[in-house]
């Protein structure tokens, strides 16, 4: 376990610039995000929240996916992004790519939370911390870590291309790389079976309560 832990911080050492920068260019992402929200004229905001409006309608007519459809859709969609990454990461190609990908998650995080409070004020806000932040706990960290693991992988395959050392072993990188990602499904896993069975009913609780 000691050893374990040692080589964890080893490897945050290490790379700390690169997770910082993953960091950086979420958070940029959220920023963005939200300047779109407050860039939409009215009739841009009126229309999205019409759309919003009868999604809500549907909740409280108790017109809903079933929980088992949710957490299998759910666990797809991540399931693929972090597909994604991993091959991108296989790619030197592949790194702007990744860059993208993080900067989009941010981007939709601070677009939605940004537009549930600007057009429903603190209910909004409650709305967003009831159906976003609990999955996103664990989702947002597992897609930074990805990424970062993704683009680590890829900068030490250019690494290699450029210092003509591809003649060394990459089989046990890969393997650990893989690994990896494996452990990031688990919790990808964990964070559907939250979506699914807690934030879905923390949505509809907010929202009947906002429409009673």
């Amino acid at each position: 376990m000691y050893k374990s832990s040692h080589s964890i911080q080893d490897h945050l050492t290490k790379h700390a610039s690169i997770y910082f920068f993953m960091i950086i260019l979420f958070l940029i992402g959220i920023i963005f995000g939200a300047i779109i929200v407050n860039s939409m004229n009215f009739v841009q905001k009126e229309d999205l929240f019409f759309y919003l409006d009868r999604f809500f309608g549907q909740i409280v007519d108790g017109t809903t996916v079933s929980k088992q459809e949710m957490l299998k859709n759910t666990f797809f969609y991540h399931f693929s992004y972090l597909m994604l990454l991993f091959v991108l990461g296989l790619s030197i190609i592949g790194l702007p790519i990744i860059w993208i990908l993080l900067f989009v998650k941010g981007l939709v995080v601070g677009f939605s939370v940004g537009f549930f409070v600007n057009q429903m004020g603190w209910q909004g806000l409650i709305f967003a911390t009831a159906s976003i932040a609990p999955q996103n706990l664990i989702v947002i960290p597992t897609y930074l870590i990805a990424g970062s693991l993704a683009m680590i992988f890829s900068l030490s395959l250019l690494q290699k291309l450029f210092s003509r050392k591809m003649h060394q072993p990459i089989i046990q990188p890969f393997v650990r790389y893989m690994s990896l990602f494996i452990s990031l499904i688990g919790l990808a896993v964990i964070a559907s079976m939250i979506e699914a069975f807690i934030s879905n009913e923390a949505m509809q609780i907010v929202i009947n309560w906002i429409y009673k």
